[in-house]
């Protein structure tokens, strides 16, 4: 993992690189005529020329996916550079106006395969043991140097399938116990760490837990909008900031399991998605769009529960799209709901826009190197690293060394779903060191329950955010329909917990950051 700028003085030409898959971010931008980047945007913002001009579309970008995506920032005139790409600037003549675009030096579509093109690559036998095998030996090799530090290390243990396979594999490898951590909750709906428990004792490792309360999450809050210096809204934030706290306590470094949903093909949401683009297939183009606006119609007219407003909502997106990958886009977000929210809904470019594989893949693999390319680096990264960098905490993700990527993308898709099973092949893996009954049960993320925390313990900070002022200062927002939707949550008429949670986050940055709006007045 890397971001990096590079002076070569010989040819004048500077260099800002960024690591293949985006597990270390780098920002770059004006500040009045000068160029400015760095790895953290407080860093930016110290030029006495820096502009802290809110683009309201990352705003709004920021509402329907809970980040920024990339290649914007909150800023105007500030970008991220994408994860595998390098960004050449000539200065043999100064300082050009206009910065060129990046290239990517590595990409993760110019490494994937569809069952044809991979057949002559599969191993001898049907059974998939041999796929196994070279998961298990490369996987193994990557811990191996992974594991290797001068400081006190441990890992991160969900009771999941993917932090368990790398615990696994870690203690396979070290002569020592492993230290293991976990966040626990007393909802039992959200809570893992009875599965991660029975896991460590398992695999004997040193193994340490702690219980989330509302009034931990109450103290957390507030120092989101430091922690994470650009606006960022994926709740489970939280206990991922707290995880990390319990884990500094103890070692320097964790290991994670970050990234194997993504290259082994471990969400729900495709398997949904999937048959639910099946569907969408059985209409012809015109039927799509007058089923999308008569379902729309219908949905206004008639009033609905919670539950069948975002299955309506889900179906009129799945139906108005104009591709498989766009329709997968707004099935990641409720983003009719949102858009009510703000003054102007324009949201940023991104990669959802464009092309991000080749169509003539699987859909499953379109899925899974769309996420790669966005959920993964915008969200799953951004909210690990900038949590352990706030505790002084190194992770390392070894799903995320290239070569256990590029392998990734040469399996068979009869590797990734089997038996109703997605991994397959890591799940078999981890069979081998974690009994199938420890394991084998449906999979739940790392939810919290934000919405009781928003009409307890939070609620106070929440009306903080919410009222009236705090959200004319912001400038961006629609206040009536803000309020409305507020209040609807408190009387638990719904949970709007999803919905709100940008908009407090970015509230949240706003104040901690000190950044003064400039309002859309006229919008």
């Amino acid at each position: 993992m890397f971001a990096a700028a590079i002076w070569d003085r010989t040819e004048r030409r500077l260099y800002l690189v960024r690591d293949r898959l985006g597990e270390k971010p780098l920002y770059y931008g004006w500040a009045g005529r000068t160029l400015v980047f760095g790895s953290e945007l407080h860093a930016l913002r110290k030029h006495p020329d820096f502009e802290q001009a809110i683009d309201p579309a990352a705003v709004a970008s920021l509402m329907r996916f809970g980040y920024v995506p990339t290649p914007g920032s909150i800023y105007r005139n500030v970008w991220k550079l994408p994860p595998g790409s390098i960004l050449s600037i000539d200065l043999r003549n100064g300082m050009p106006s206009e910065l060129p675009a990046p290239e990517a030096y590595w990409s993760p579509c110019e490494n994937t395969h569809d069952d044809d093109r991979s057949v002559s690559d599969q191993a001898t036998d049907d059974s998939g043991r041999g796929w196994v095998d070279r998961l298990e030996r490369l996987l193994t090799d990557v811990v191996r140097e992974q594991v290797v530090a001068d400081v006190p290390l441990g890992a991160f243990l969900s009771g999941g399938i993917d932090s368990s396979a790398i615990v696994a594999l870690m203690q396979a490898v070290s002569s020592t116990r492993v230290k293991t951590y976990t966040i626990g909750f007393t909802e039992p709906r959200f809570d893992e760490a009875p599965y991660a428990r029975d896991i460590a004792r398992h695999l004997g490792t040193d193994h340490t837990e702690w219980y989330v309360t509302e009034q931990m999450a109450l103290d957390v809050v507030p120092r989101l909008g430091h922690v994470y210096d650009e606006p960022f809204a994926d709740s489970s934030q939280i206990p991922t900031l707290l995880v990390c706290q319990l884990a500094r306590r103890h070692v320097t470094v964790s290991l994670s399991g970050d990234g194997g949903d993504e290259i082994f093909g471990g969400y729900t949401r495709y398997k949904v998605f999937q048959r639910a683009a099946q569907l969408r297939r059985l209409l012809p183009g015109p039927l799509k769009g007058a089923a999308a606006n008569t379902l729309s119609a219908l949905s206004n007219v008639f009033p609905l529960s919670q539950r069948w407003r975002r299955r309506a909502d889900a179906a009129i997106s799945l139906l108005s799209a104009r591709d498989d990958i766009a329709a997968y886009a707004r099935l990641m977000s409720s983003g009719r709901r949102q858009a009510e929210l703000l003054r102007d809904p324009r949201e940023l470019p991104c990669i959802f826009d464009g092309v991000p594989a080749d169509p003539s893949l699987p859909l499953l693999r379109r899925l899974m190197l769309t996420d790669v390319q966005s959920y993964l680096p915008d969200d799953i990264l951004v909210k690990v690293d900038r949590a352990a960098m706030s505790t002084s905490l190194e992770t390392r993700a070894p799903f995320l060394d290239h070569r256990v990527v590029e392998f990734a993308n040469r399996l068979p898709l009869n590797c990734l779903e089997r038996g109703g099973e997605s991994k397959w092949v890591l799940r078999e893996l981890l069979h081998r060191h974690v009994p199938r009954a420890l394991t084998d049960r449906p999979k739940m993320g790392f939810g919290i329950p934000l919405a009781a925390w928003m009409r307890g313990a939070l609620r106070d900070w929440c009306e903080a955010k919410l009222s009236p002022a705090a959200l004319d200062d912001a400038g961006l927002f629609r206040i009536d329909a803000v309020q409305r939707l507020w209040s609807q949550h408190l009387s638990g008429q719904l949970d709007a917990s999803v919905e709100l949670w940008p908009l407090l986050m970015f509230q949240e940055w706003k104040s901690a950051q000190s950044v003064v709006s400039e309002p859309l007045r006229s919008a």
